[in-house]
């Protein structure tokens, strides 16, 4: 976790003068959930592997939320683009818990579904707005932020001996704690984005890391779902 954090601060100290901060790092902090993904479709199972991406987009939000707390911002973080966060968050949510209520014959239609959905979503995101000057940095971007990238997808491959531990004493299927323990854990990233982004009074940034985040997930289940009907 330590690790996490820390390659998030310095990805957003390397990014913040940046206009698309929160839309980039909305990508970059979905790097443990690819992983994870990966890590289900090399064992063949994709109830697991699109168990990790799917849940996090129950806990984003709620790990929002906890952020805006943390900060004493709740007010003005969800007063900002209400209609867009609304809706992207509660379909997102909605068409990740759905796909546990498929049989392997029905993943079609939600591919047919989902993408095209997320797709619009995506663009008619807000934009962030313009920097127009740019804060000096503490250290150079250009050396720091590809191990920074790195180093935070490289530390989801380390959380699925976190689901075996989990699955073999508790007897659950790992489908259900990559749900539920996965999810939680590799949305540290979001909630510590949404820390330094709050922080920084960016709260379009943070939202939109929140739900392009969520966008995300569905596109790497997508991913997931297909790779395995197509091998299957």
């Amino acid at each position: 976790m330590f690790l996490i954090g820390f390659a998030i601060e310095i990805t957003i100290e390397c990014l913040k003068n940046i206009k698309n901060i929160g839309t980039l790092t909305g990508f970059i902090t979905n790097g443990p959930e690819a992983v994870c993904l990966l890590v289900g479709l090399l064992v063949g199972d994709i109830i697991f592997a699109a168990s990790t991406p799917l849940g996090s987009n129950f806990m984003n939000p709620i790990l929002l939320l906890a952020a805006a707390i943390i900060c004493k911002k709740v007010l003005k973080t969800f007063s900002t683009n209400k209609l867009y966060t609304v809706t992207t968050i509660a379909f997102t949510a909605t068409v990740a818990g759905s796909f546990f209520l498929l049989t392997p014959s029905q993943y079609y239609i939600w591919l047919l579904i989902c993408i095209p959905a997320t797709l619009i979503l995506f663009f008619i995101r807000p934009q962030e707005e313009v920097v127009e000057e740019g804060e000096e940095y503490s250290f150079n971007p250009s050396h720091w932020l590809l191990p920074a990238i790195i180093g935070l997808t490289v530390s989801g491959y380390y959380l699925d001996p976190v689901v075996s531990f989990a699955a073999t004493h508790s007897h659950a299927p790992k489908g259900v704690i990559g749900f539920v323990v996965l999810a939680t854990l590799t949305s540290w990233p979001e909630f510590k984005s949404c820390l330094a982004l709050l922080n920084r009074e960016k709260y379009l940034a943070a939202i939109l890391n929140i739900t392009v985040s969520n966008i995300t997930n569905i596109w790497l289940a997508a991913i997931g779902i297909a790779t395995y009907l197509f091998v299957s």
